[in-house]
């Protein structure tokens, strides 16, 4: 069964699936697509493709916050000033 999705910004649509198709190359499973169509898919496969997603763009946004000192060495800076 499709499900209808709304991406939140639509802009990045483009983007998403060039995206879904670089980790579904990753996970040897693009030439599957290309020849049967993503309607063909097993639920596993699919899934799978959509969790690998969900985990680069999860490490993409970790990695694009600003770096900060730990609390603990925060902590112990102040108290030597």
């Amino acid at each position: 069964m499709a499900r209808n999705r709304r991406t939140a910004v639509p802009q990045a649509e483009p983007a998403l699936d060039r995206f879904k198709y670089e980790v579904a190359g990753e996970l040897g499973l693009l030439e599957k697509i290309k020849s049967q169509g993503w309607e063909n898919m097993t639920t596993r496969e699919a899934g799978s493709v959509g969790g690998h997603m969900v985990r680069k763009l999860i490490e993409l946004a970790e990695e694009s916050l600003p770096k900060e000192p730990s609390p603990a060495k925060q902590s112990s800076d102040t108290a030597h000033h």
